[in-house]
């Protein structure tokens, strides 16, 4: 109250002396500071810090441009975009990237569980496996995410092997986004990881000629490459998954989840 006062008696004082000016603004601060109104100033920002996006899931939707946006807007699951099938996909952001969308559900990739948190879900129309036949993408649509996937890869600033595929982190439940999905054809624009070919070619000859190694080997590569497996040494159904989410990535002409020597050599030479 004295401090109130005080501020008073000097506006009086600059008024006797014609600064009216000064007493607007001053009596203007004395008369409208309320504590409880936050005036956050955000004019310096701290150097350390980076982005809490540090992976993009890829998914297929299962259902077509209209369906696909009411589950997606209205129904208990999310993504951050939705690209439509059409001559001219659309774009649709439904929710921010600074908020978390629900999309991955139980899953989890070198290790990190509860994918939801720090990722960006990037759901792509269209029907997936039918019967006994996959869908093929759209390469107009596949043109529209790879301008999409730039531009979110350079403000973010995610690695390729952080851009995966629903199967690659649930690979016990999910086959998302499918063997016809184009990740050599993304990778050849810099968008993700891929193998060097030549590599695993000779990796495939030594296999052939030398006999493939155990699956504890195959197990410990595929968590070396961000796979969730089981730690058994066994061929066990567990594992099969595993290897077909894997080879629906990087050998999708055949996805049986079978360790061969192919699959094996390019497992190691995937760095």
């Amino acid at each position: 109250m004295r401090n109130y006062i005080d501020a008073l008696v000097s506006c009086r004082r600059l008024a006797r002396h014609g600064l009216l000016g000064a007493v607007v603004l001053l009596l203007s601060a004395c008369s409208t500071y309320n504590p409880a109104v936050l005036n956050i100033d955000r004019s310096i920002q701290a150097k350390s810090q980076n982005s809490r996006v540090e992976f993009v899931v890829l998914h297929y939707t299962s259902a077509g441009n209209d369906a696909s946006l009411n589950i997606l807007s209205r129904r208990n699951v999310s993504s951050h975009y939705l690209i439509t099938r059409a001559e001219r996909p659309h774009v649709y952001q439904l929710v921010g990237e600074s908020r978390r969308a629900w999309h991955a559900g139980v899953s989890a990739w070198f290790g990190r569980s509860d994918m939801n948190s720090g990722s960006i879900g990037i759901e792509i129309v269209n029907q997936g496996l039918e019967g006994e036949q996959w869908d093929p993408y759209d390469p107009v649509q596949m043109q529209v995410l790879a301008s999409l996937l730039h531009d979110i890869i350079k403000r973010h600033q995610i690695k390729p092997h952080n851009i995966v595929g629903h199967s690659d982190i649930a690979p016990q439940r999910k086959i998302d986004p499918g063997p016809l999905f184009p990740w050599k054809q993304l990778a050849d624009q810099g968008i993700g990881r891929w193998y060097d070919e030549d590599l695993a070619r000779q990796y495939e000859q030594e296999f052939l000629a030398q006999g493939l190694p155990d699956i504890a080997w195959t197990q410990a590569a595929l968590q070396r490459l961000g796979y969730t497996v089981p730690d058994t040494n066994q061929l066990d159904k567990a594992t099969q998954n595993v290897i077909a989410a894997f080879q629906m990535h990087y050998r999708p002409a055949r996805h049986d989840g079978m360790p061969d020597a192919q699959t094996l050599a390019i497992m190691k030479a995937l760095r």
